[in-house]
């Protein structure tokens, strides 16, 4: 508990408190802009927080991530339209609730579920993350790549699409991560004798390639649709549920909490299985499932607290493994190593102040947004307005300014550039670009590890099983690769 009170003492210096607040105002603009996500932004103001505390940024950048899921209601519930992924769900009843007049209603339960939720997953941090620390610093070489390993595998089972495509990507990224300098011996590797690639493909130009210009050729294809905006309610009256729509949100919360948070902790899950495995959960417990779809307030007050516990749990293996449970933590991560701090067990005794900061702005971040997300609805409605036109070259020119402050290298510019089209043509396929950010963090981790783990073995691979926790996860990755496979085997033996 001291620790955690050191935490308060320092995001609540003025200047933490504003990046604070920075990162959940920006968080809940993005979430309304539909199309532009949570990973596109930190992608485009990594490059910003080079010159800032390291505290300072993580607090920001987290702000957004989990401020996104605040944001996104809006749009679903006035417009039927997710302005994030995992808001998706809340279309289905939200936008149903307020077809009835109870949009002011639908936003008040949304908001305080959130709150709930987030609130009680930055709890489960607070108290899980010392004794998970001292579990993971038992692990040796072998440990970790087995650990990676099935993170990797258990993330392209969860992509959503096909395990080939999911695989596809996962070795894009693995072997851009491999360009550079060899780890062990400082060998050039893929480089082509090209100056520019003799320190490997730097996260910056990638992720703000593969995201954020991608999504500005994106953004100019579209044309300008006729969005028909439901008017959320002009005073906080219009906002307060009846007591009947209170007392059907409560259990619902409770269950979206957990569920959400124990699908934020694994790699892949996070906020959209999150709220779609508790939507699915509600309608089964619900003694009224033909409701559902047509303004249940259940399908509306359980996804919402499972999206935003699942973001919240998505830090626990970020935080205390120093393992990504998605591509936004991995970004996350690459913002850490970025400064100088290496996320996992022993961020708790050397840079105790990072980790209880960022824990401690949570608390903060979530007043801050429960506040934001009410009174000022219709002002963050009004940002749908501003033309296209203006948005997009706005968003380019933060994208390349952003890529050249990296680091001054034109080259970088160039790389961005190229990730964009590369991302923009991904993106067109259905492949999950989400992937390739994941096995590029993770992918230079498992090798190490990998190398590591055969030096001190003399080149024995049965080091990977000579402890119950490295053979636990190498079975696990193997199943869940066989579990990937199994459907379509089943579904060509039933062509056959």
């Amino acid at each position: 508990m001291d620790a955690l009170l050191n935490g308060f003492a320092v995001v609540m210096t003025p200047a933490n408190l504003l990046y604070c607040f920075i990162g959940a105002f920006l968080g809940t603009v993005v979430g309304i802009l539909p199309g532009l996500g949570p990973l596109t932004t930190i992608a485009i103001l990594l490059p910003i927080t080079f010159k800032m505390d390291v505290t300072s940024a993580i607090i920001m950048l987290s702000g957004i991530y989990y401020g996104v899921a605040y944001g996104g209601t809006v749009t679903s519930v006035l417009m039927r339209i997710p302005g994030e992924a995992s808001s998706v769900v809340t279309c289905l009843d939200g936008y149903e609730m307020a077809r009835k007049g109870r949009a002011g209603a639908a936003l008040c339960i949304a908001g305080v579920g959130s709150f709930v939720a987030g609130t009680i997953g930055v709890v489960a941090i607070t108290f899980l993350s010392p004794p998970l620390a001292k579990l993971v610093l038992a692990f040796g070489p072998s440990e970790y790549a087995m650990m990676m390993l099935a993170g990797l595998s258990m993330v392209t089972y969860m992509s959503g699409g096909s395990l080939a495509r999911a695989l596809l990507m996962a070795a894009f990224g693995l072997l851009l991560g491999t360009i550079g300098a060899d780890p062990m011996n400082m060998t050039p590797r893929l480089t082509f004798n090209i100056m520019a690639l003799g320190d490997g493909v730097n996260l910056v130009p990638l992720a703000i390639g593969l995201f954020g210009l991608s999504e500005v050729l994106f953004m100019a294809r579209r044309t300008e649709d006729e969005l028909k905006i439901l008017t959320p309610p002009k005073g906080l009256l219009g906002f307060m549920p009846t007591r009947e729509e209170a007392r059907r949100s409560v259990g619902p919360i409770g269950r979206g909490t957990v569920l959400g948070f124990m699908v934020g902790l694994l790699p892949g899950g996070g906020a959209v299985i999150a709220s779609f495995l508790s939507y699915a959960v509600e309608r089964k417990l619900s003694k009224h499932p033909e409701e559902f779809g047509k303004g249940a307030v259940e399908g509306l007050a359980g996804p919402e607290a499972a999206n935003n516990a699942g973001t919240t749990g998505a830090f626990v293996p970020l935080l205390c493994m120093g393992i990504p449970a998605n591509a936004i933590t991995a970004l996350l991560l690459g913002a850490f190593m970025i400064h100088g701090v290496t996320p996992g067990p022993t961020i708790l005794e050397r840079q105790p102040e990072v980790f209880w900061g960022v824990v401690a702005s949570m608390y903060i971040g979530n007043i801050m947004l429960l506040i934001l997300n009410l009174p000022l609805i219709g002002l963050f409605v009004r940002i749908l307005d501003i033309p296209r036109v203006y948005l997009t070259p706005m968003i380019l020119i933060v994208c390349l300014v952003g890529v050249y402050s990296n680091s001054g290298n034109p080259a970088d510019v160039l790389v961005a550039v190229v990730f964009g089209f590369v991302g923009y043509f991904l993106r067109r396929q259905g492949f999950d670009l989400g992937i390739v950010i994941l096995a590029y963090v993770l992918g230079p981790i498992f090798e190490r590890s990998v190398r590591q783990a055969l030096a001190i073995s003399d080149g024995d691979p049965r080091i990977f099983l000579h402890s119950g926790l490295s053979t636990g996860f190498a079975v696990a990755a193997a199943l869940i690769l066989i579990a990937g496979l199994w459907p379509k085997r089943a579904a060509v033996l039933k062509g056959q």
